[in-house]
Formats: C-alpha cells, sequence, structure tokens
C-alpha cells in the first residue's frame, strides 16, 4: 500500500477514528506489510458516548450539531492524533444508510476529519450513493486518499 511505504520513508506515524466505516481503515492499513512501522491506534468510535470518552470530543459538541458534522469530524481526527501521538489521523463519520437520513443529512453523506502535526484539521463532506457496503467502500477510499495526500503522496 502506497500510505505505508510514504509513512515508512518519510518517519510518519498515522492513526484513525472511525464511526460508519467501523474499522475498514484501520483493517486496511494493517493488512499491509509493515504497517506496524506507522500505523499506532485505530478507534471504533460508532456511539457517540465512544466518541466523547475515546476522543474527547466534547457531548454538548455532538447534541448540538450531531455526530455526522464537520466539527465532529475534525474533533475526532484531532482527538485521534492526540490521543496516538501520531503525525497524521483521519476521522471518519457519515450515515451509511439504509435508514438514518434526513432532509438534511441524506443516506450517504460522510464528513472526513484530517488532524495533522501542526495542529491544522481539515474536513471534507461527500455524499456517497449506493448501498451501505458501496458507501462504506468509498469512505474507505477517500479517507485513505486524504491520508496518503497528507503523508506527502497523491490524492
Amino acid at each position: 500500500m502506497a500510505l505505508v511505504a510514504l509513512c515508512r520513508a518519510r518517519g510518519l506515524r498515522v492513526a484513525s477514528a472511525e464511526s460508519c466505516t467501523g474499522g475498514l481503515v484501520a483493517a486496511a492499513i494493517t493488512g499491509c506489510p509493515g504497517a506496524s512501522a506507522v500505523f499506532t491506534h485505530g478507534f471504533v468510535t460508532y456511539a457517540n458516548a465512544a466518541k466523547t470518552e475515546m476522543l474527547g470530543v466534547p457531548a454538548a459538541l455532538i447534541a448540538r450539531l450531531g455526530a455526522v458534522s464537520a466539527e465532529v469530524a475534525a474533533a475526532m481526527a484531532q482527538g485521534a492524533r492526540l490521543r496516538a501521538r501520531a503525525d497524521i489521523a483521519v476521522g471518519v463519520t457519515g450515515i451509511a444508510g439504509p435508514g438514518g437520513g434526513s432532509a438534511e443529512k441524506p443516506v450517504g453523506t460522510v464528513w472526513f476529519g484530517l488532524a495533522a502535526q501542526a495542529g491544522d484539521v481539515a474536513t471534507h463532506l461527500r455524499v456517497f450513493p449506493g448501498t451501505r457496503d458501496e458507501i462504506r467502500a468509498a469512505s474507505l477510499r477517500f479517507a485513505l486518499d486524504l491520508l496518503r495526500a497528507a503523508a506527502g503522496g497523491p490524492e
């Protein structure tokens, strides 16, 4: 996997914080030989309480904006980066369906947070079409693309 090779070459450590992907990002990275040199932690924080307990996402933030929001994705990424002492971390939170969507947040809505060592956190919104499995697979690909770009590779 290009991400692992890039991170090894640059001496970067990576972590993930996942909700709707349920650990797919961590599994994809750790499925690559040599991942132990770069991957530190994978947080699966499916429940809102887990986001607060494991990553430090303020419960009030989740209550005010919902778990599927730019702010929560950013807080997840930053919480993972800090707790894992990683250089870069991705946060993924969304609605994979088939239920759970709304007019403002339809099924397929996924927010991504990307936290870098400098303390910068970027957020990205995607609305993926398809089934639950297709939405989760697309979310996995996008999260890996974000990490690869943050590590200095092509998106």
